[in-house]
Parts: C-alpha cells; sequence; structure tokens
C-alpha cells in the first residue's frame, strides 16, 4: 500500500526534504540537516508539520468517567483550557500509546492525540471499552482526516506566533489551551511540545495548513526559524527524555520502568491496568528506563543494541544519537532493575565491540531558565 502524505507534501519538497517512510505516511526527515535543525530550535524556532499524528475527540456527560477509566492519570484534575500527558493501558500494565489529553476550553469535550502509528489501533481500543459500556453517554470520533496540527517550538515561538493572533500569548502557561485565531484561522493554541523547549502546537481546520505553515515560515524569518523534520524532532526529544512509543514504552513496557510513574495517579480510583501496576509498584519493577552516555569512543548507540554490565547482557537500548546539544554520544536504555543507578558504569555492544559507558542524570537537557517563565 502506498504511503499516506500530509497535504504540505509539496512544500516540503520545494524546501528540498529528504523523506523517509515513518508510520505509512512519508514524511520529511531532514532539510538541510538534523544538526542544523536541532540546534535552530534549541536556541530559535523550528516549525514541524504532525500531519501525520492522530486526533479523537471524546464527548458526552460520561466523557470525564470514561477517560478516567481508561487512562492512569487523573483526568477530573483537568480544568478547561489544561492539557494532560497520559496513556492507555493494557490490563497487564503494557502500554497501548502515550497520549495528550485537551479538555478544551471552549466546549465541553476533549481531545486526545495519539501516535502516527497508533491512530487505528487506539480508535478501535476506545470504541471497544466504549461497547462494553453502554450505559455511559459517549461519544468518540476520529478527526484526524479533518485536523490540521503543526508545532512551533524554541525560544522564540512566542514571539513568532504573537505576530499572527490577537490572544496575549504571555497569559498562556505550559499545559494551557486556549481557543483564538492564527492568522485569521480558528485555532487551538496548546502550550506543549515534544522538544524540551517553550513552544505551541496548533490544531485548526486541515483546509488550512497550507497558509498556516507558510504564514509561520514568513512570520519567523527574522527571527531565523527553520522547517525541522522527524530526525531532529527525535534529537530534541531524546535529549528532554522524552519517551518514543515502540521505543520507551510498549505493550512490554509499563509506565513504571520507563520511569514515568508520576502519570500513574493510584489514589484516583480505578482504571485499566491499576491491579497489574499496583503489583508492580509493591514488587518494584523488574527493569529500569536509565540514561547513560559513552565514555570512549566507538560509535553510535543505536536502538535494539545490547546493553552489558561486567560482561553481563542487562539490557538494551532503547535510543541513542549523538547528542547535537552536547556533542557527545548518549541513550536510553531499558537494564535490570540491579544493572541501575547513577555513576554506575555499562558497556553498549557497537560492531561487536563493548564500548564503555556510564549512567547519568536525566533529563540529559533542560532549557535555561530565562526560558522557563511559563511553566
Amino acid at each position: 500500500m502506498a504511503a499516506k502524505v500530509t497535504p504540505l507534501y509539496e512544500r516540503h519538497r520545494s524546501l528540498g526534504a529528504r523523506f523517509i517512510e515513518f508510520a505509512g505516511w512519508l514524511m520529511p526527515v531532514q532539510y538541510t540537516g538534523i544538526v542544523d535543525e536541532h540546534l535552530a530550535v534549541r536556541s530559535r524556532a523550528g516549525l514541524f508539520d504532525l500531519g501525520h499524528m492522530g486526533q479523537v475527540v471524546v464527548r458526552g456527560s460520561d466523557a470525564q468517567a470514561f477517560l478516567q477509566w481508561l487512562t492512569p492519570n487523573d483526568v477530573a484534575a483537568l480544568r478547561p483550557g489544561r492539557a494532560q500527558y497520559s496513556m492507555l493501558l493494557y490490563p497487564h500494565g503494557g502500554v497501548v500509546d502515550d497520549i495528550m489529553i485537551y479538555r478544551r476550553p471552549d466546549r465541553e469535550e476533549y481531545l486526545v492525540v495519539v501516535n502516527a502509528a497508533n491512530t487505528e489501533k487506539d480508535v478501535a481500543w476506545l470504541l471497544e471499552h466504549r461497547a462494553e459500556r453502554v450505559e455511559w453517554r459517549v461519544e468518540i470520533e476520529d478527526v484526524s482526516a479533518s485536523t490540521g496540527m503543526l508545532a512551533l517550538q524554541g525560544p522564540r515561538s512566542e514571539a513568532i506566533l504573537q505576530r499572527l493572533t490577537p490572544a496575549d500569548l504571555s497569559a498562556v502557561q505550559s499545559f494551557d489551551a486556549i481557543v483564538s485565531t492564527v492568522a485569521g484561522v480558528p485555532t487551538l493554541i496548546a502550550r506543549t511540545g515534544y522538544t524540551g523547549e517553550d513552544g505551541f502546537e496548533l490544531y485548526f481546520p486541515i483546509d488550512h495548513v497550507g497558509d498556516l505553515w507558510d504564514r509561520l515560515l514568513e512570520a519567523g524569518e527574522s527571527d531565523g526559524i527553520v522547517p525541522v523534520g522527524l530526525g531532529a524532532r527525535d534529537t530534541l526529544r531524546l535529549e528532554a527524555c522524552l519517551p518514543l512509543y515502540g521505543n520507551e514504552l510498549s505493550a512490554e513496557i509499563t509506565p513504571l520502568e520507563a520511569g514515568l510513574g508520576w502519570v500513574v495517579k493510584f489514589d484516583k480510583g480505578p482504571f485499566i491496568g491499576r491491579e497489574a501496576l499496583e503489583r508492580q509498584r509493591q514488587e518494584g519493577p523488574p527493569r529500569r528506563l536509565v540514561g547513560f552516555e559513552l565514555v570512549e569512543r566507538g560509535g553510535i548507540p543505536r536502538t535494539g543494541y545490547e546493553v552489558r554490565q561486567e560482561g553481563e547482557r542487562v539490557g538494551y537500548v532503547t535510543s541513542g544519537t549523538n547528542s547535537p546539544t552536547f556533542g557527545k554520544p548518549i541513550g536510553l536504555a531499558l537494564v535490570d532493575r540491579r544493572a541501575a543507578g547513577i555513576g554506575r558504569e555499562l558497556s553498549v555492544v557497537i560492531r561487536g565491540r563493548d564500548v564503555r559507558a556510564v549512567q547519568v542524570r536525566t533529563p540529559f537537557y533542560r532549557r535555561p531558565k530565562s526560558s522557563t517563565s511559563h511553566s
């Protein structure tokens, strides 16, 4: 089956993008280069096409109760105009997907944003569990095909976006979402992102995506904005230790093993996967996600590479790269609990050779205090 493309495909081509197939989509992996794009987001601003992501609306008088049962975070804590990172879980505690939930400020419904590779699976999961609760008044609508999604990320993102919207962006806190217009287009503006930088994710009618893409690049030209592909998206999120589904999270990896226990609110009442995670919490997760950096030359740690301690296999690399910000190889690894510990040595098997590494504090990157006034 031919890969899908977003409405911005021709614009990406005209900007010189190189493409890869990702989750059934043909997406730009880079324009001028991964390192250039990465450093632009860290220092100025970058614009991302997220047209491959999935969006689902959950509405009805029992929408909150439904999402509260389906996810481990506390949906009841979401006031209108707030966003929450959460997950869909299997009964055994593994992860169906990690998601963002927005409680809309303008109407009583929730927008659930899901990963591109999981959209069909997630919608089926929601519908399957909706069918189990016939008494609940809940409506689920997959709006992916009609919803445009762009991300503007970096320390100059507020200044750039402010030129195109009447909303006072300085009043929008981290994980807030407001309804306004951007270049005249009705838009849900959320101060969320996946880079470790300040920035915004924009949701709007998909027919306007080309115009908004053009207007944002134009508005940010004097600030050095660049279009950014999936390559730098991955290095940015890895430096910030933001998980990627299929790497740090999966049906076999629980949120507790992934170091995301803060997402799981055991005291909120029943939710799918609660009993399994409660057992794991009491016993202690058998594996832990750790951050490491290589301390000798030997290549770049890549997903799936074996990790050893004192010659014995203790786990594997979930994500690794040569960090553009720090200029050295870094990674995340899922290792046996007994092998984990900041300062403890590991080795990563790269091209048949054990390359020394040391476990370090995560995240690798935190944005400077001067640009965190909204967090």
